[in-house]
């Protein structure tokens, strides 16, 4: 359950001409640089930034936009707001049609697994940013001395996610769970030569799933993080219940979701055309892909239950085609949410209590 975007250029995002922006920067390549100086901008993030910091660099002259090739931390104008609301009515005057809102519906898991016979693995970038921005791993789990532990990433795809959190460890006792409901992406992560059988059980498992069935080699309450990471957008509004339900199952008692995915308005959003529409702020892409846009709000409600919002935030970025002259405005959230401590005996799933 990874993310893809498709359909429509670039160019039908958002006219830039009517937007006045105030930003932040994270990528680290400036145009050019003097005397040998070595700017702050070209030390990586993770020694430079803190987690859920999302960059430093503002944009105070709009002349400069074109200097560098992204900035965070973009405020958007009513009238920008004004420009998405409109583009998100136009959409729902031609949504999926019934006939085929059906198909997209019934089998999801097929279109990942025909995504990944395209794709393979070499559509995704290996998530080098997880160390800056969720260090919990790094400290409390990979660390040589963090003792026994497990680590579940949901919806692995060629595994951007586990091979870089496996290079880095130095725990022996490390357990990693990588499960997606593509029977394609689990065969491409068992076929890589970084997969390692005796640190990593690989699996095909339904988040969503209904029926009680946990992850091979897993019981319940016996992971100490879950990996979603550009996950629970794959899934209909009607599957969350089912999936915070299995979280929470899985999760110990304080153990950790570190959740990362798209926002409301983000580019990919906008820029859907007719016939994307499945319902409100869910859209079938080109590959039959499914894809949900969240705000702050809904995932505090989702999580709620069972979960303490530990952390959470809007990325807002702008990238720029600098050869082009293209502003792409990206939007995705950021949470770090801890199960609640105490256990309902008698059912075995989170209370309200935080102890």
């Amino acid at each position: 359950m990874s993310p893809v975007t498709a359909d429509p250029p670039l160019e039908a995002i958002v006219d830039s001409s009517k937007v006045s922006v105030k930003v932040t920067v994270t990528t680290t390549e400036p145009v050019s640089q003097s005397g040998g100086h070595k700017s702050k901008w070209d030390i990586p993030r993770t020694e430079r930034d803190d987690p859920f910091q999302f960059g430093q660099r503002y944009l105070e002259d709009e002349a400069a936009v074109w200097d560098f090739n992204a900035w965070d931390h973009v405020e958007w104008d009513e009238e920008q707001e004004i420009l998405a609301q409109e583009k998100l009515e136009k959409q729902k005057e031609n949504p999926v049609n019934d006939f085929d809102k059906k198909l997209y519906m019934s089998n999801p898991s097929r279109y990942w697994d025909l995504f990944y016979r395209s794709n393979k693995s070499n559509f995704f970038k290996d998530r080098k940013w997880l160390q800056l921005e969720f260090p919990s791993i790094y400290a409390n789990a990979t660390a040589k001395d963090s003792g026994p532990k497990t680590i579940l990433e949901v919806g692995c795809g060629a595994g951007n996610t586990l091979f870089p959190i496996l290079a880095a460890n130095k725990n022996a006792e490390l357990k990693i769970v990588a499960v997606d409901f593509s029977h394609r992406a689990v065969e491409l992560v068992r076929e890589s030569p970084e997969f390692d059988a005796a640190r990593i059980a690989a699996d095909v498992w339904d988040l969503a799933d209904e029926s009680g069935r946990l992850p091979a080699g897993l019981e319940e309450h016996s992971v100490d993080f879950v990996i979603l990471i550009f996950v629970f957008s794959a899934l209909a509004p009607e599957q969350w219940e089912a999936a915070i339900r299995n979280i929470d199952r899985l999760l110990k008692p304080g153990g950790e979701v570190l959740f990362r995915d798209y926002g409301r308005y983000d580019m990919a959003q906008l820029r859907f055309k007719g016939g994307r529409l499945l319902q409100d702020s869910f859209y079938v892409r080109g590959d039959g892909t499914r894809v949900y846009f969240f705000t702050e709000d809904e995932l505090r409600k989702i999580f709620d239950s069972y979960f303490v919002v530990d952390k959470m935030g809007t990325d807002r970025r702008l990238l720029v085609n600098r050869k082009r002259k293209l502003k792409m405005y990206r939007i995705w959230l950021q949470a770090r949410f801890i199960k609640r401590a105490s256990l309902d005996n008698a059912t075995g799933t989170s209370t309200g209590k935080i102890e």
